[in-house]
């Protein structure tokens, strides 16, 4: 005798609005990853780009990097020590092939991982690919204080990403907390 067992919806974002509280935009930098996306053909870099000041924050930089080790931490490392740049989202290298290397590249860059955003990505992906969402490791983390959240590089994923869990935790108006009010302790010892 066979069980069938249903998954329960995926709530809202959980949390509300707080129209009357300042908004606060951050300074988000956008990066491709991937050894065949152009500047032409890189479409979930381009989702970014432009949700990142449809949300009412500022575009701070935007580029794409082959999938190599070197080249994901140098750009990674510039954008970290940069005061100009809060929080970076990744699009691509996230998978389990042999050239999807964005988490070894960007873990140990982490001062801190944000262990939950893993597990929110996932719960928020089911919903749009069942199954499918296995084959992602996105990850999320602070270094230097700066937010780094590495998604895949799907259009869909990118939109799952930033629609439905990034854009509200970098909204400072989220309650009952969200990630802009940390920045100012993040880098306390």
């Amino acid at each position: 005798m066979s069980q069938s067992f249903e998954t329960p919806p995926l709530p809202a974002p959980g949390g509300k609005m707080v129209e009357d509280r300042p908004f606060q935009p951050v300074r988000i930098a956008v990066l491709t990853i991937s050894d065949t996306r152009t500047d032409e053909t890189d479409t979930s870099g381009h989702i970014l780009a432009e949700r990142v000041p449809a949300s009412g924050h500022e575009l701070a930089a935007k580029a794409i990097v082959p999938d190599e080790v070197n080249a994901i931490r140098t750009i990674m490392r510039k954008w970290i020590a940069d005061p100009e740049v809060d929080a970076v989202v990744t699009t691509g290298g996230t998978g389990l092939t042999g050239r999807d290397v964005t988490p070894e590249a960007v873990r140990p860059l982490f001062d801190k991982e944000i262990d939950g955003f893993n597990i929110v990505w996932h719960m928020v992906s089911y919903q749009s690919v069942g199954l499918s969402t296995l084959q992602s490791r996105a990850c999320a983390g602070v270094a230097n204080g700066t937010f780094i959240f590495c998604l895949p590089g799907s259009n869909g994923a990118v939109k799952d990403g930033w629609d439905k869990v990034i854009r509200w935790q970098l909204d400072s108006r989220h309650m009952p907390c969200n990630m802009v009010e940390l920045m100012p302790r993040l880098m306390e010892s």
